[in-house]
């Protein structure tokens, strides 16, 4: 192909595919509304290590060190139930 030679885009058929396809990935409006699941307060008592290295960690990535125990506490419940769901009794 010459290098002043265009390609009309188009002309590909298979552009106004992905182009459907592009709209159709974005979240609608009502999907970018995050909200918290239902929470209840605990007392916990936790080694000071392991306050100190959520509480570094999330200072660094400008987090809320709570807000990351909870979600490491909810990934924990959702693989051991994914886990009791595939057990075959």
């Amino acid at each position: 192909m010459n290098k002043k030679e265009r390609v009309k885009y188009t002309d590909n058929p298979e552009i106004g595919e992905l182009v459907e396809i592009s709209k159709s990935f974005l979240p609608r409006p009502e999907d970018l509304v995050f909200k918290e699941p239902a929470t209840e307060k605990v007392t916990i008592e936790l080694e000071k290590e392991t306050v100190d290295f959520f509480r570094q960690k999330a200072q660094s990535l400008g987090a809320s060190y709570q807000r990351m125990i909870r979600k490491l506490l909810s990934e924990y419940v959702a693989q051991q139930n994914h886990k009791d769901s595939n057990v075959i009794t």
